[in-house]
């Protein structure tokens, strides 16, 4: 029992020895002396694994800015025109497309235009209604933005898909709703009507 009992302390003993680190460190030591191993300093420092993914991500992003295109790149482009430019006007973004530097001039006509498309907007359909991007294509004007009455997203275009669109989920159909339906409808008439006419001197002055 007593041998034992002292075999016992001896394999403790032992674990010991092996887990601390001056024993590590010695046993690396020799190692690297062995086999003429030369190494860095700090190469037994702990590895920073979030640090290590945070520098991956960063290294990652830069990569992706450095090979992103521009919009004056027309190779790849995919988009209907090659160029564009973004206006802000009283609190919506108009944005011009083209394939020319002139095609990105805003005329006041359509500043105009646009001010008036988001005022009647208000007051003829809804009033709560945050607004998106309207974009000018060479041959189309896209429109969209979300009624928060009915948490709908409305979408308007005036090209080879035109007409309105609407996207929702368990909207009832009351009155009230198929009232503004109506109003939707109405205006996206107008809408079209108003930006035809501004697709059709866009066109007839680059000509």
């Amino acid at each position: 029992m007593g041998n034992s009992h002292d075999e016992i302390k001896k394999l403790l003993k032992a674990s010991r020895s092996l887990l601390t680190s001056e024993k590590l460190n010695e046993d690396y030591n020799q190692i690297k002396s062995r086999y003429n191993i030369i190494s860095e300093q700090g190469l037994m420092q702990r590895y920073d694994v979030a640090k290590s993914i945070e520098d991956e991500i960063e290294d990652d992003d830069e990569s992706k800015y450095e090979t992103a295109t521009t919009d004056d790149e027309s190779d790849n482009e995919k988009t209907p025109d090659d160029k564009k430019q973004g206006y802000r006007i009283s609190g919506g973004i108009l944005v011009l497309h083209g394939k020319e530097q002139t095609d990105l001039e805003l005329t006041t006509d359509e500043k105009i235009a646009f001010q008036e498309t988001m005022d009647e907007f208000v007051t003829e359909v809804s009033d709560l209604v945050d607004f998106n991007k309207l974009n000018v294509y060479t041959k189309n004007v896209e429109w969209s933005g979300k009624i928060i009455d009915y948490d709908i997203e409305f979408f308007f275009s005036i090209g080879e898909e035109n007409g309105v669109y609407i996207n929702s989920e368990m909207v009832k159909l009351d009155p009230q709703f198929l009232d503004f339906l109506k109003k939707l409808q109405t205006f996206y008439e107008k809408f079209k009507s108003k930006w035809s006419k501004v697709l059709a001197n866009r066109k007839r002055t680059k000509e």
